[in-house]
């Protein structure tokens, strides 16, 4: 039997907006604010309604209402993995000194940060140093930081292949696994996991169902309305294709992270989804926007009813852009829809053009829930709460980004990238690895990824933007004599970035290791561009 415990129907209210500012944090538990990050995958912020995309989100339009809308927000790394890392420990994922990550670059070897980094046995993250602060941690949902190779036998969990037909046996494994899954959470600082997709959804089991993690997040909010907490809620949704969110809503009532389910779950009307969407004038192409939409208005809706809202933050982002996943490309890349109501601090309607990453957000809830930061834990994030209080207080200068070799620097109005191959990367592409070493190189791990048919200067060594004048990033400025000067200028500002990383070579900016200088990339540059053209 797979048993669901927890079914609430939560009625809609209206909370009152304070703007009193309470000026110390971690006094008593009812002055420290709860958490919770609503943390969804692959949304573009163009496609966010609060910025103008065409989608029906009203839950995001009251957010973006009641609270801060980020116009410079930005992540750190363009895929699943190494996001979520940053996002659970306020770290770089070049940072990371994770089995997995160490395994594929030794320390003193130039980073590749991608889908190889997991949370320390060291437990150095935010549900850890919360929950020794006196908070109830919680996580729900998409997790994908595992410090253990994908799709590989692990100890403790039933090795399920990867696309492997259905069985009973299957459905049985799966269900087990889950259980492990929340263990395994735990051991790694949370209090509380429940309903845990561990990777990206695969066959017998794909498709999304957000209502089963949402019952989740209902649950743990109403458990623990009584003390400080952090839901760290991280939904399938919105990883494509849109097709995917249709056939999902209609067919796949019973999947789930568990397997199938015994009966559907949740309070949310699947063919009121549908009925809305026409009322709208969309398609079936943008259902999974409004259906995420109402699982985040159930859980607004449940903070009101328990009296809480006011004094809880409620963040809403992604996890990195869509179309241009895998690159360090600004739009659509790097770029994402971030959203942050406080209705005790933040005055209602903000909004703010400072640049923020997600780094920023674990040091900020270390601030405000009054925590003590162990002597050895490594940040490299800034609090947001000058921010929260004064929308334009600079908090950063530039944010820094990292996708295997290629690393970035953007200003509110410049970005540079990057892309310098390893020794070892360089070695294979010449040697016997063929196309295969090609299409890793090509792949979400190489830092060019989904901009290759897009961008000019996707396949150039060092790219200047001009994001002012040219805000799609198609005009590469970095050999212009013009720019000669703002070209060292975002060069020393990565430099500074990367002498604080541990033992890290990077190309000619820090050598050492297996690390190379722009002229060993520039010719697998160039072929890597003719695959790409044929």
């Amino acid at each position: 039997m797979k048993p669901h415990s927890f079914t609430c129907l939560w009625i809609a209210a209206t909370a009152g907006l304070s703007l009193a500012l309470p000026t110390t944090y971690g006094a008593d538990s009812s002055s420290r604010p709860n958490i919770i990050v609503f943390l969804v995958d692959d949304y573009d912020k163009p496609e966010t309604s609060p910025y103008g995309g065409n989608v029906l989100t009203p839950n995001l339009d009251r957010l973006a209402r009641e609270g801060m809308l980020f116009h410079n927000a930005h992540v750190t790394s363009t895929v699943c993995t190494p996001s979520r890392y940053t996002f659970l420990t306020g770290r770089y994922a070049g940072s990371s000194h994770s089995n997995l990550y160490l395994e594929e670059c030794p320390t003193g070897h130039q980073g590749l940060p991608a889908f190889n980094v997991g949370l320390e046995d060291d437990n150095m993250n935010v549900g850890q140093v919360l929950a020794n602060a006196g908070y109830t941690t919680g996580f729900v949902g998409k997790y994908h930081v595992h410090d253990h190779h994908q799709n590989a036998p692990t100890e403790g969990l039933h090795f399920v292949e990867k696309n492997a037909p259905f069985s009973d046996e299957l459905d049985r494994f799966t269900f087990e696994n889950e259980k492990t899954h929340r263990k395994m959470i735990q051991e790694r600082g949370f209090t509380w996991a429940k309903n845990i997709y561990w990777n990206n959804t695969k066959a017998p089991f794909k498709g999304h169902n957000p209502d089963w993690t949402i019952e989740a997040a209902l649950e743990f909010v109403y458990e623990h309305q009584d003390q400080p907490f952090y839901l760290h809620y991280a939904t399938t949704l919105l990883h494509g294709p849109n097709g995917e969110w249709y056939n999902s809503l209609l067919e796949k009532e019973l999947m789930s992270g568990e397997g199938l389910l015994n009966e559907p779950v949740g309070n949310i009307d699947r063919q009121s989804i549908l009925k809305r969407i026409e009322e709208a004038g969309l398609t079936s192409e943008e259902v999974g926007y409004l259906w995420m939409d109402d699982t985040l208005g159930l859980l607004l809706d449940q903070l009101d009813d328990l009296g809480i809202a006011d004094n809880t933050i409620v963040v809403f982002v992604s996890d990195h852009g869509s179309n241009k996943k895998g690159s360090l490309f600004k739009t659509r890349g790097t770029e994402i829809p971030c959203l942050i109501r406080w209705p005790d601090v933040i005055p209602a309607g903000s909004e703010t053009d400072e640049l923020i990453q997600n780094t920023d957000f674990v040091p900020t809830w270390f601030e405000v829930a009054g925590a003590t930061t162990p002597q050895e834990y490594h940040l490299d994030g800034v609090s947001l709460l000058p921010l929260f209080k004064d929308p334009t207080q600079a908090v950063r200068d530039f944010v820094y980004g990292e996708q295997g070799p290629a690393r970035s620097i953007k200003t509110k109005d410049w970005n540079y990238i990057s892309i310098r191959y390893t020794a070892d990367q360089v070695e294979t592409f010449d040697g016997s690895g063929g196309e295969r070493s090609a299409k890793k190189l090509l792949g979400l791990s190489g830092g060019i990824s989904r901009s290759r048919d897009t961008h000019p200067g996707a396949f150039d060594i060092d790219q200047l933007y001009h994001l002012t004048t040219d805000p799609d990033e198609m005009n590469n400025l970095a050999s212009n004599p013009e720019q000669k000067a703002k070209l060292a200028e975002m060069k020393e500002h990565l430099s500074s970035v990367l002498v604080a990383f541990p033992d890290r070579p990077y190309g000619e900016f820090v050598e050492g290791g297996n690390a190379l200088g722009p002229e060993h990339s520039k010719p697998v540059l160039r072929q890597l561009k003719r695959l790409a053209d044929q």
